[in-house]
């Protein structure tokens, strides 16, 4: 790795909220391309990159964050969904209450109501005592529903009421309460479509996109690259104590035109990995790369299809199994039981690919 030297200030106070992601994005000026903006109370903040569209996006964030109304955000995986959601709950006068993120497809309906909307003592067997949920429990602040595509059919009804009456039922409650919380909820689902397949409703989809903000792929902002570059090479050079590293055009050139398939956490793993390794960054495989090199697939059998497949996006995702099931455009718990298949396949000393 070349040295050069610093250009910008330490990791420490590029870093987001320590609870979420790494990049941490800010408003930005129309006047400039990269601008840097401090907010009382919080660490200085740093906008990477040029593109219109997300300065688009960082406007639409500070009017939602000033009128507090549901926003809806949706983008592929790896994007900054959550971090744009961050950034809305410390633009507001909802900066100093909580920030509450739920993983909607991590929710099961039987426990699901409970942890959403609490219950009293004595609703079900367990139930020693009162539960304030997560909506009483972000009193004032900010509920981040993630992966709200994914949130089981029978609580959508349930939620589409605590948006459109701001209060909650208990579990075990004879009476409402009401809250106030702001709603901020994410997709790496198309939900129009979604809601023609039947699998979201219609009426909860247009309350929750009062605002709706697209985040773009890392591919379709090629000219931002650079500066993400120079950030996590920045931040991973003070955190490891190695140099910066510094690309040859060449290099840079092949890191603009890859098409990063998962987005910006797949560039920040991809520099880190370099540098626990200690060596140059390289670009990841193309999961595709290998079957597209004859133009045709590797062979018929559906079998060693689907197992490749999944092995290449677990290696795409650096083994991350959640990431990887949203590249095969399948469901978390879907991903587990093929990979028990899979396992169960090795064990059994059926073919199966590496």
């Amino acid at each position: 790795m070349s040295i050069r030297p610093s250009s910008f200030r330490t990791a420490d106070a590029a870093c987001r909220n320590p609870r979420g992601g790494s990049l941490d994005p800010a408003i930005v000026d129309d006047a400039t391309t990269t601008t840097c903006v401090a907010e009382p109370g919080f660490a200085t903040n740093w906008v990477l990159g040029s593109n219109p569209h997300m300065r688009r996006i960082a406007k639409s964030i500070e009017r939602a964050a000033a009128v507090e109304c549901t926003v809806l955000v949706s983008g592929e995986t790896g994007t900054g969904k959550e971090l744009w959601a961050r950034l809305l709950h410390r633009s507001g006068p909802r900066r100093t209450k909580a920030f509450v993120p739920v993983n909607c497809a991590a929710l099961t309906a039987t426990l699901a109501e409970s942890q959403l909307f609490g219950h009293e003592k004595g609703a079900f067997t367990g139930a020693a005592g009162k539960a304030l949920g997560i909506f009483r429990a972000a009193e004032g602040g900010v509920v981040f529903l993630d992966e709200i595509g994914e949130m089981p059919a029978e609580l959508q009804p349930k939620l589409l009421r605590v948006l459109q009456q701001r209060e909650v039922l208990p579990v075990g409650a004879s009476e409402p309460v009401p809250i106030n919380v702001q709603v901020v909820a994410a997709t790496n689902r198309d939900l129009e479509q979604e809601v023609e397949k039947g699998n979201f409703r219609e009426d909860l989809y247009y309350r929750l996109n009062m605002i709706e903000l697209r985040v773009p792929p890392l591919r379709e902002r090629p000219e931002d690259i650079p500066s993400f570059v120079e950030f996590f090479s920045q931040r991973f050079a003070d955190r490891y104590g190695l140099s910066v590293w510094e690309p040859t055009t060449e290099q840079l050139a092949e890191f603009c035109s890859f098409d990063w398939p998962g987005n910006i956490r797949q560039l920040e793993h991809c520099l880190e990995q370099a540098y626990v390794l200690q060596e140059e960054p390289k670009l990841p495989i193309k999961a595709t790369a290998r079957a597209a090199g004859s133009g045709r697939l590797p062979c018929l059998d559906l079998a060693k299809l689907r197992e490749r497949a999944i092995r290449e996006a677990l290696e795409v995702t650096r083994g991350h199994k959640a990431n990887a099931a949203k590249l095969l455009g399948v469901h978390a718990n879907t991903m587990t039981r093929l990979l028990k298949e899979l396992d169960g396949r090795i064990d059994d000393g059926s073919p199966g690919e590496a």
